[in-house]
């Protein structure tokens, strides 16, 4: 039985803010490795660690994910997420959901529903179903920006990304399972009714060799199709950083903006970006690694 191994990321674009916002970055990730890995350690199913680190990072409010997610254009938040279990090959999520802590959670209970991915008045209905709490993802700092923007730019105007903090995390368990899930609040400022990258397979993807969370523009993602791309090309031979590699050569030479991190059956990990950053952290088994 493999070692369990871990790599989750809080987003990918430009530089933060100081040293300061890097430090707090890095603490906020090596923090969320630690509790998850302790989980796969445990005997824990890579579902389970995949679902934990995902909420962890969706109530930190240093990331676009439940507390702290972007408002779009019409000032609401609306967030979205996806989970697919390797194992059993099967995806589920939730997009441009409202009002809800932990979107994660809704795309969790979705796994074993006849109809796995829903939206809007779906996903509200499903988190009156689940009997989730009303609870408002809005934090101060995000309505400020909204507001900046509002005074700036015409409401019908729809801007490149505000935001790259997408969460996602991949799992290996010691039975050799896969797990991968990633929840984000969208790009920020966006047309009501966009829907992103992440709850979708382009975005998320897991089979039983590999799985891939993504972040960045979720259009690139999707003209990529870059989480299933990867996921593929390992299982037709490649190496998961072969894989990894010749996805991020063709993304760079059309100029895409995004990032992605991966684990496959084998134990290997694997990250890339086209941006300036990559806020990712990781258990390799031996011991935690970040990316920045």
């Amino acid at each position: 039985m493999p070692r369990p191994k871990l790599i989750i990321h809080g987003g990918a674009g430009s530089a933060l803010e100081g040293e300061s916002s890097l430090e707090k970055v890095r603490g906020s990730l090596r923090q969320v490795v630690e509790s998850t890995y302790e989980l796969l350690l445990a005997g824990q199913s890579a579902e389970a660690a995949v679902l934990h680190a995902c909420q962890l990072l969706e109530d930190d409010p240093l990331y676009n994910a439940g507390t702290g997610s972007v408002l779009q254009s019409d000032g609401q938040i609306r967030m979205s997420a996806a989970l697919m279990n390797g194992a059993t090959q099967s995806f589920s999520g939730v997009i441009n959901v409202s009002r809800v802590q932990h979107p994660i959670l809704m795309a969790q209970a979705l796994q074993s529903s006849p109809d796995r991915v829903v939206a809007e008045q779906g996903a509200a209905e499903l988190a009156r179903e689940l009997k989730l709490p009303v609870y408002d993802p809005a934090t101060l700092k995000r309505v400020q920006e909204w507001v900046q923007l509002r005074q700036t730019h015409p409401p019908t105007r729809v801007l490149t990304a505000l935001a790259m903090g997408t969460v996602g995390a991949v799992a290996l368990d010691q039975q050799g399972q896969i797990c991968a899930g990633t929840s984000t609040g969208g790009r920020g400022f966006e047309r009501v009714g966009r829907v992103s990258d992440s709850a979708t397979p382009a975005g998320t993807y897991a089979s039983a060799v590999a799985g891939v969370s993504c972040t960045g523009v979720g259009e690139d993602i999707l003209d990529e199709s870059l989480a299933a791309r990867i996921v593929i090309r390992v299982e037709d031979g490649l190496s998961l950083k072969a894989a990894m590699a010749k996805s991020f050569q063709e993304a760079r030479q059309r100029r895409r903006s995004f990032g992605a991190i991966a684990l496959s059956c084998s134990g290997e990990i694997a990250w890339d970006t086209t941006t300036d950053l990559l806020l990712a952290a990781y258990h390799d088994g031996q011991g935690i690694g970040l990316t920045i």
